[in-house]
């Protein structure tokens, strides 16, 4: 394989300094063992940034853009750097949403994994017609939907990459050959997975001689993966959607104990997908996600809507004058409680209809622009009131019927995001999944297959109504991942790039760095760490070990049941400023922000 020069000496310098102190970087970050670094700054730059979940995938990202390479040559640089160095959580054997800004105008690319033309109705359904335990249903073939990730990056490579693709895997093709350190993250996950040690190639790959799991700095290798990246680098992505790396895809899905649908011929005709991407304004913004089978940008511009409408009613309520208060705890600061309490409201309201209409729009006409428009928004905002409503029902917009039963299966999702802003001002958000941890823990070629179809409602109907979100073959499962862009809509500039892993939980995080960004005017770093709150339409889940005594009381008080609870976001932010790019990364996780 040979590379360009300017690439070479890129990847000379990620060899001999980057990978160098980013493995040197993770093992002495005493906070990451409780789960919160302190004492981190936004990262400044004048001319481009990369911000992702591990400090090699950074430093993979940064160095394709030093050689003159496009946002999305930096984003497939940094998804197989992912794919070998986070395998919980992302990897070429899972999905991903794209949205690309090339300065006039967003694209938005679905690969999200589809669903075998094999499967029924009641794939997760036992033979007393109860829904499957989610672990019985997660591990193994059963699960497994067709990858998209490659599919989608080669989309957009092909529409606004500027190296060439074979170039952009370099930096992980010699990692996987070299080796790299042990990360806290990984190892953490690796010991709390009891089903590593049942998959023989997962334990070969995760744990030692004697099956413990692989200690913090301990090298691992994966010349499986550096091979199955060299033919894809060599060949394009249609190498992995048939021939061998195709067959022994299907080969382990299909002879596992637990054994799933996929077949060579669903590799063969599955396609990424372009949709229109979902842009609504907030105050001073536009707003830009994906639109479904995410739920992702929907839920996030209801959110805002309705608490943009509550403002207008109830002028006390503008959250910019709201700011987040000091506390004792590592972040420092805390929302305020009455910012708590309108946005929880708010995300009750917006998670109902989400369960109510939100799926596959190719499957289920799903109504978008009714979900979203300022009447009904102000119609939904009309119900916060001074005490929590615990549980909302969803809307009926104009036009719409309720056909549908909701989906009452929780999202369980082991996920990434990663954002880009390249020489030329073009930028990237994108969130990347395997579903659940390790994905369905199905080992081929040196990457982890997904889980995703477990994200489908376990149940088809229920009291005569169908569910949307209802297994169906070559349907794309809902998603709760939320890769936001955000522009200016006075002048139309770019103003910011964020995402976060999550699960259904993702939504929640998107909506608290956006206010934390436009409302408080926070810097990117204080955004990512500003403490985790929401609802998902259940209790009013406060990030346990941060949010204060004072402000649970206040919430209490006002009616909410509240639950605190582990909240470990993953949010990447890279937002404009006088000078350039700021960037920051979440202290909850082992992310980092490089730029020049």
């Amino acid at each position: 394989m040979t590379f360009s020069k300017p690439l070479l000496v890129a990847l000379w310098l990620l060899a001999a300094s980057g990978a160098t102190k980013a493995d040197q970087a993770l093992p002495v970050a005493p906070e990451l063992a409780s789960g919160y670094r302190t004492g981190l700054q936004p990262v400044h730059a004048s001319r481009h940034m990369v911000a992702a979940a591990n400090p090699l995938a950074s430093e993979a990202g940064r160095a394709i853009l030093r050689a003159g390479g496009s946002a999305i040559d930096a984003a497939i640089a940094m998804q197989m750097v992912l794919t070998l160095v986070e395998p919980q959580s992302s990897g070429i054997g899972g999905g991903a949403f794209i949205l690309y800004w090339d300065g006039e105008r967003v694209q938005a690319f679905d690969g999200r994994e589809a669903a075998p033309a094999g499967v029924t109705e009641q794939l997760f359904l036992q033979a007393d017609g109860e829904p499957m335990p989610f672990r019985q249903a997660q591990i193994g073939g059963r699960s497994v939907g067709v990858p998209g990730v490659l599919r989608a990056l080669q989309v957009a490579h092909q529409r606004y990459g500027k190296l060439p693709w074979r170039d952009l895997f370099a930096p992980a093709i010699a990692l996987a050959r070299s080796g790299f350190a042990v990360s806290p993250r990984l190892h953490t996950l690796i010991a709390g997975d009891p089903f590593i040690a049942q998959s023989p190639a997962m334990a070969r790959y995760f744990l030692d001689e004697q099956g413990r799991p692989l200690p913090v700095g301990a090298t691992l290798r994966n010349p499986a993966l550096a091979q199955t990246l060299e033919l894809i680098a060599a060949h394009g992505a249609d190498v992995f959607y048939s021939g061998e790396i195709a067959q022994a895809i299907v080969t382990q899905v299909r002879s596992h104990a637990n054994p799933g649908y996929l077949s060579l011929q669903d590799l063969q005709l599955y396609q990424a997908r372009e949709r229109e991407p979902v842009c609504g304004p907030y105050k001073a913004w536009q707003i830009c996600g994906v639109p479904p089978p995410s739920s992702g940008g929907v839920t996030v511009l209801q959110t805002l809507g309705i608490l943009e409408a509550a403002q207008r009613a109830v002028p006390a309520h503008d959250l910019a004058g709201l700011r987040p208060q000091p506390t004792s705890s590592p972040a420092g600061i805390e929302a305020a409680p009455m910012a708590v309490h309108l946005v929880a409201e708010a995300e009750r309201l917006a998670y109902a209809d989400r369960a109510q209409y939100l799926a596959d729009s190719d499957y289920v006409p799903v109504p978008v622009k009714a979900l979203t428009h300022p009447a009904y928004l102000a119609s939904r905002a009309a119900l916060i009131g001074a005490h929590s409503m615990r549980r909302a029902r969803p809307g009926q917009p104009p036009g719409v019927d309720l056909a549908l039963a909701p989906d009452r299966s929780p999202l369980r999702i082991s996920t990434s995001h990663l954002s880009a802003v390249d020489d030329s001002g073009h930028a990237l958000a994108m969130t990347t999944s395997v579903e659940a941890a390790f994905g369905a823990h199905v080992m081929v070629r040196g990457f982890l297959l997904n889980n995703t179809l477990t994200d489908f409602s376990f149940i088809a109907q229920e009291r005569g109504r169908p569910v949307a979100n209802r297994v169906q073959p070559g349907k794309r499962p809902l998603s709760a991942m939320a890769p936001t862009l955000v522009f200016s809509r006075a002048s139309g500039e770019l103003v910011a790039s964020l995402g976060s892993p999550g699960g259904s939980q993702i939504i929640g995080y998107v909506n608290k760095a956006l206010l934390g960004l436009l409302d408080w005017q926070l810097d990117p770093q204080q955004a990512a760490g500003l403490p985790n709150f929401g609802s998902r339409n259940a209790g009013t889940e406060v990030e346990a070990g941060l949010a204060s005594p004072a402000l649970v009381r206040q919430l209490a008080a006002w009616g909410h049941e509240v639950t605190p609870m582990t909240m470990t976001s993953g949010m990447q932010i890279i937002q404009r400023t006088a000078d350039g790019w700021a960037g920051g990364a979440d202290p909850r996780r082992e992310g980092v922000a490089l730029g020049d």
